[in-house]
């Protein structure tokens, strides 16, 4: 519901930040896989058909995102990503802070949107179970 908000270049950068994040735990499996595809459905983009880490610039992509806003959305975003294997893995926390620094956004600021992300992982899970479920 974010992400519709941003700019239409800020949403490619977006995704290939989802990608990188995704990734750097070296922990991508199915649960990161089907937030990336929501993220595409809400943007209304297409996934990228494969990820190129080794030429992924972190810096260049972090320039991308101009407004206040949108930074913020980047970042209560991706904290739902992150928490949707239910772990913070310490490469996400330094990536997360890495990032966070970069758009000059507080550390407490960054906390609340953790626990924000937490909380939207959890109820993405319910609501798939609640779709899937089957009345009698």
């Amino acid at each position: 519901m974010l992400l519709m908000k941003l700019q239409s270049k800020e949403k490619f950068s977006f995704l290939q930040l989802a990608h990188y994040l995704a990734r750097v735990d070296n922990n991508y499996g199915p649960r990161e896989e089907e937030i990336l595809l929501e993220y595409c459905t809400e943007m209304g983009i297409e996934n990228l058909d494969s990820f190129d880490s080794e030429n992924f610039s972190l810096d260049g992509i972090l320039k991308d995102f101009k407004s206040e806003k949108s930074k913020r959305i980047v970042i209560l975003e991706l904290m739902i990503l992150i928490h949707i294997d239910h772990t913070f893995n310490l490469n996400e926390q330094k990536l997360m802070k890495q990032i966070s620094q970069n758009f000059g956004i507080n550390i407490e600021d960054v906390n609340d949107y953790s626990q924000w992300g937490k909380s939207v992982a959890m109820l993405y899970e319910v609501a798939k179970i609640f779709i899937n479920e089957k009345k009698i």
